[in-house]
């Protein structure tokens, strides 16, 4: 699915461009799959730099839509040559065909590696324009080639969500089944769609669209009452599953509205202060984000990093609001009650939570994945970000005296909440669990582990979740921290693959000193 979500994501920067009306998937019954768009057209004019074609250096050299004009693309979600050239790599056999400038152009590669060069294979009208990837996946690369239709479909209808005015069409040979998706106007549409039959606050949504510094913000918004919550944020129409600091700018604009209107409307009971898991437990959002130059987390973009968007969404959602909850006092107040509802419950629990003595297994959180060594001493706890980092980990610990925990997102800033209180959060008191240690103790006779050890992305992101935790030891765990049990890993944040050889650099510096030396070394071997 990841492959396909690549190509598309390329056919859509033509869209966001205002090149490309319609894109086509489909699944051939030879286990090709084929996306064709009608935008410009790949370039096929020779890189002055790189002397090879331009559809070429796209499709066989990493990071190669960096080399091509920004005046192409305003705003860009794959930037042909990102994602394409790893399709490519992952093919058994790799097909475009271009529609350019009158002429039809054909290029094909297999394993990565170019088996026929770029040729006129025909004539075609001057507004006949476009390009076709049609690709078949290596089977040894993964562990199925088992495509989830479910969630191509949803990305698809996303995709015609958020671009309004673009077609995206998807055809299965195979079984003959053919579906469209086309929306003028359709993010409250698919929003209200997939909340379908839920009680939510606004019943309409909370919608809005903002452009800063030609930097785009869509948003809607509706508290749900029960039930599972939607959560959904695109950046340039490319999902990210695992949030960002457009994101973050999301929750904090709301949550600075909604406390200036319990505020000003005297809401709040005495003692009783909002803070954003308050506000947010119980949102049901849909965030759309066009902006230029992306920055993200890893390459499978599933976070975004970008720090500059994180301002303006906020920004822009609670001035929005702001003016919205005025002129809506009554939804505004329902709504308010139902953030200060979870405060009231969160300060409760907090005075009431003691936690249970550690003995064994059942009372140590699910998501740890222990050590098996009994010498406390020996033991190191890595705190990772979320469950994928914590899978990566996992595979890569010694597990005789490594444990890993997964954390949800970033955790509660806990500095200004006393350590009679914090156990209120689940991700601290699970941590406080595992650690065997409790929040504002010196008693550290129950340690689990030598080392508590914070292990997050090299990232702005990651650095705010580093951030949060070092807080958090800092102000609720100080013996620990003084004892030196706490420490922070420093992870690089580039690879670099010189044949078998592999190069870690932890900044942008290191990265370019790294590259000069091999470009020195005259190094034959392919660099990416």
């Amino acid at each position: 699915n990841h492959l396909i979500q690549e190509v598309v994501d390329n056919s859509v920067d033509e869209a966001l461009a205002g090149h490309a009306k319609t894109i086509k998937v489909t699944l051939c019954e030879d286990g090709f799959i084929e996306v064709a768009d009608d935008g410009r057209g790949m370039p096929v004019d020779i890189h002055p730099e790189e002397k090879v074609s331009g559809v070429e250096l796209i499709l066989s050299k990493l990071h190669a839509g960096g080399k091509f004009s920004d005046k192409n693309y305003a705003i860009s979600g794959g930037l042909h040559g990102v994602g394409v050239s790893v399709v490519n790599a992952l093919s058994e056999r790799l097909d475009v065909w271009v529609k350019r400038d009158g002429k039809e152009y054909h290029i094909a590669f297999e394993h990565g590696h170019k088996v026929s060069e770029l040729v006129e294979v025909g004539f075609v009208g001057q507004r006949n324009t476009g390009t076709k990837v049609k690709f078949k996946p290596a089977k040894e690369y993964f562990d199925t080639i088992q495509i989830s239709l479910r969630n191509l479909k949803r990305l698809l209808k996303a995709k015609a969500v958020l671009c309004s005015g673009l077609a995206l069409e998807y055809k299965d040979d195979k079984s003959k089944e053919y579906e469209k998706w086309y929306y003028a106007d359709g993010l409250q549409e698919y929003f209200l769609e997939s909340l379908s039959g839920s009680e939510i606050l606004p019943i309409e949504g909370f919608q809005g669209t903002q452009t800063v510094d030609g930097e785009t913000v869509d948003w809607i918004v509706s508290w749900k009452i029960d039930g599972e919550v939607l959560s959904e944020s695109y950046v340039n129409l490319i999902p990210t599953a695992q949030g960002g600091t457009h994101v973050n700018g999301l929750r904090t604009g709301l949550t600075e509205a909604i406390r200036e209107f319990a505020e000003a409307h005297s809401l709040l009971p005495r003692g009783v202060k909002l803070a954003p898991d308050d506000v947010w437990d119980r949102v049901s959002y849909v965030l759309s984000v066009k902006m230029k130059d992306p920055q993200f987390s890893g390459q499978t973009k599933e976070r975004l990093s970008s720090r500059g968007i994180a301002s303006i969404v906020a920004n822009s959602v609670k001035d929005s609001f702001v003016l919205w909850l005025s002129q809506n006092v009554a939804t505004g107040e329902q709504i308010a009650a139902i953030a200060i509802e979870k405060a009231q419950s969160r300060l409760k629990k907090g005075k009431q939570v003691v936690r249970k003595k550690i003995t064994a297994g059942p009372a140590l959180p699910g998501k740890l994945a222990d050590c098996s060594s009994p010498d406390p001493s020996q033991g190191e706890l890595f705190l990772v970000e979320g469950d994928s980092a914590g899978g990566s980990a996992k595979q890569a610990r010694n597990r005789e005296f490594q444990a890993i925990m997964p954390l949800r997102g970033k955790i509660l800033n806990t500095w200004e909440v006393d350590s009679s209180s914090v156990m209120a959060s689940q991700e601290v008191h699970d941590l406080a669990v595992a650690i065997g240690v409790d929040p504002g103790s010196t008693d550290l006779s129950g340690l689990r582990y030598g080392k508590v050890i914070v292990l997050a992305d090299a990232d702005s992101d990651g650095l705010h979740i580093a951030t949060l935790l070092c807080a958090l030891f800092l102000k609720h765990f100080e013996s620990l921290v003084r004892a030196g049990h706490v420490f922070i890993a420093m992870p690089p944040l580039y690879r670099i693959d010189v044949g078998k050889q592999k190069y870690y650099a932890p900044d942008g510096s290191e990265r370019d000193r790294i590259l000069d030396k091999i470009e020195c070394e005259k190094i034959s071997e392919k660099v990416s």
